[in-house]
């Protein structure tokens, strides 16, 4: 190998790994300037996206969706969804937020998701897993969960940094580019528009069980007998086409052991009475 050859690949190390370091740099800068604390677990996040800019792609989201959906008609339903979202509105304190609860026509598919600003969305296919309020409640505290501990906003300035790198992130930061976008999709679990559909990380989800279990005792519902779900939920994991719920959540033994390791902790919130006067 030349001399000048040489050069030029010892050059071109250097300017990879000066890259590599400012991105650590980065990293690092960002943990301490972005860091959150999810409510009750406090546990320390990398959260980039301020709560006006996530609040207003909820909205956009919401639009986009509401386009598409078909909206249930059926008055027992509708009510039932209000009846035990509001009561888990209610038990977060976060009773400010625009919150609605919107049930879609679909039998196929089951599913429930919030977005930022407390836009909620029950597919009708859920209901025959919940089978009754209670329920309807743990799914909605644990989708609820996740919303109130801003994961979303975790999980997408964890695809913005890990996609624009240093020169575009604050870019990307200031505006609804392509690029944010997408890890808006991707990052509040709505990313099968763009051929992926990713689960939430494991913390994440332990941590919605933990909240989310904590909500429906504050709400009235007993965190117990969520167990019933997720292990219904469990048996549908064992079949051949499972619903669209697991495929994000993810349910075995060992969530269901965590589940019961957290329910004395979450016995502590439970009011029979919570939140029965809440909601319209």
């Amino acid at each position: 190998m030349g001399k000048d050859n040489m050069h030029l690949s010892f050059s071109t190390s250097c300017i990879k790994m000066q890259k590599k370091q400012n991105f650590i740099f980065l990293i690092l800068f960002l943990l301490v300037v972005a860091c959150a604390t999810a409510p009750y677990t406090y546990r320390k996040q990398l959260i980039l996206i301020d709560p006006d800019t996530e609040m207003r792609m909820g909205l956009d989201a919401q639009k986009q969706i509401l386009k598409k959906a078909k909206l249930c008609k059926d008055k027992e339903i509708v009510n039932m969804v209000n009846r035990v979202g509001w009561r888990i509105a209610k038990a977060t304190g976060h009773i400010d937020l625009p919150w609605e609860f919107k049930v879609i026509e679909d039998s196929k598919t089951a599913n429930a998701f919030c977005l930022p600003g407390g836009k909620v969305f029950v597919y009708t296919g859920i209901l025959k897993y919940t089978q009754d309020e209670t329920g309807l409640a743990t799914v909605l505290a644990h989708e609820i969960g996740h919303a109130i501990a801003r994961h979303g906003a975790e999980r997408m300035s964890m695809v913005l940094v890990a996609q624009v790198g240093e020169a575009a992130l604050a870019t990307a930061l200031k505006g609804y580019s392509e690029t944010t976008q997408q890890a808006f999709l991707i990052g509040y679990g709505l990313g099968a528009q763009l051929g992926v559909l990713l689960p939430y990380s494991r913390v994440q989800e332990y941590e919605a069980d933990h909240l989310g279990l904590i909500l429906m005792a504050k709400a009235g519902y007993d965190p117990r007998k969520a167990l019933a779900f997720w292990e219904r939920m469990s048996q549908e994991s064992r079949k051949k086409h499972i619903p669209e719920f697991l495929s994000t959540h993810p349910t075995d033994e060992k969530r269901i052991e965590a589940i019961k390791k957290l329910l004395p902790a979450a016995l502590k919130y439970y009011n029979p009475n919570g939140g029965k006067n809440a909601g319209n």
